[in-house]
């Protein structure tokens, strides 16, 4: 985002509810575009809120369009002290909604280095959290003073249990029914039939003269609903690029982990691998156990994950990385190859996040998918329909538009 694009985003979300067709609401909003470089060219003089909306975007944007700052002599800044910042997103937070608060704090910690301040309490207690803001604390983790730990696992506590009241209960679901489907059987118990799917397997047998369906066929649920009816994997990429997919993989962790029919492992890794399944049950220990940021060794990180699978037929394996490897390549192939004979379900995600297409190594990615394992980057929402086609060994839902670099 540029800083005019940026500027621009602020200024019509925060003048949202203050339309108008006459000439000098125009120039008030273009004046708050445009910053104070423009206000010679509007010839519109802010005051009270605007004033102080101008003030807040003039910060961290400078006065004037992108690529005017350096003639201008007008630049950015929030001062170095932590308080002043803190004051600066408590305006933010007053006079634009909570995505553009998040935009903004983002462009802060991107543009004027505010990262060192992440790092002391009253900063942290001032900001918006959200999933970028997770993943630069846990950058931090290992800078982080111990006066800031506590407040710093407040902030991502927050986030990752908003994100887990979003995503839990629909993943359940999904995954019960696609585990209930593998567990079918063709002669059930009467308390075993699943009605719905027999009465639908059976309509060609409808009598219209007596109103009813004979159920040739019986469908039914598996007796052993409380055993563990498949092992999940999943493989995650700690590189700084993936800050994001660290975050959502962590709580979808935690989530089928609560699942009795599922046996989940979580295992990170960049040019060392680390098995945080013992963690799962808290998905802010999984996050702090990480350490975003050094290089990648995905053939070492399947490695591991191929020592732990005792039932191929039962297992999926979750591959979320970019795919830059600095191991070994061909190695790292003959080993998803292998894992894929043996009848392990291999997925590879890009990406788990909302950004949408990442950069990631397409010559990696076109061997796995010539492998039967495509690549592809995955939404949160879409997750829950991987998983479940995954465990029902149904084709995987991949987005009909290849990531962009």
């Amino acid at each position: 985002m540029t800083t005019h694009t940026a500027r621009t985003t602020g200024t019509v979300a925060g003048a949202a509810g203050t339309a108008g067709p006459a000439d000098g609401e125009r120039l008030r909003r273009w004046r708050l575009v445009l910053g104070g470089d423009g206000a010679e060219s509007t010839g519109h003089a802010l005051t009270g809120r605007d004033a102080a909306m101008d003030g807040a975007l003039t910060a961290l944007y400078g006065g004037g369009r992108s690529g005017d700052r350096g003639r201008s002599g007008r630049s950015a800044g929030l001062g170095a002290s932590a308080p002043s910042v803190a004051r600066w997103l408590g305006d933010i937070r007053t006079y634009f909604p909570s995505s553009v608060v998040q935009v903004m704090q983002r462009d802060a910690i991107d543009r004027l280095g505010l990262s060192a301040l992440l790092l002391e309490p009253e900063m942290l207690e001032a900001v918006e959290a959200d999933v970028h803001l997770v993943g630069t604390l846990l950058s931090l983790n290992k800078a982080m003073p111990e006066t800031t730990k506590e407040t710093a696992r407040a902030v991502v506590r927050k986030v990752v249990e908003d994100l887990e009241k979003r995503l839990a209960t629909r993943t359940r679901a999904t995954l019960t029914g696609a585990l209930d489907r593998s567990a079918r059987i063709s002669r059930p118990r009467h308390h075993d039939i699943d009605w719905d799917r027999t009465i639908r397997a059976n309509l060609k047998n409808y009598l219209p003269e007596y109103g009813t369906v004979v159920p040739e066929r019986l469908i039914g649920y598996g007796r052993a609903d409380r055993s563990v009816k498949k092992d999940v994997i999943l493989c995650i990429d700690q590189s700084g690029s993936m800050a994001a997919s660290v975050v959502y993989a962590s709580v979808f962790g935690a989530v089928l982990a609560s699942m009795r029919t599922l046996r989940t492992r979580l295992v990170v890794f960049d040019t060392a691998v680390v098995d945080l399944t013992d963690q799962l049950d808290d998905p802010v220990d999984v996050l702090f156990g990480t350490q975003l940021g050094g290089g990648t060794d995905i053939n070492r990180a399947l490695a591991y994950c191929q020592s732990q699978i005792t039932r191929p037929a039962d297992t999926v394996v979750v591959l979320i990385s970019d795919l830059y490897e600095g191991g070994i390549r061909d190695e790292m192939l003959k080993r998803v190859a292998a894992m894929k004979a043996s009848g392990v379900q291999f997925v590879t995600l890009l990406a788990l996040s909302d950004e949408g297409a990442p950069a990631y190594d397409r010559e990696h990615a076109a061997a796995l998918g010539a492998l039967g394992a495509p690549a592809f980057a995955c939404t949160p929402d879409l997750f829950p329909e991987v998983m479940a086609a995954a465990i029902g060994k149904q084709p995987l839902p991949v987005p009909d538009r290849e990531p962009d670099r």
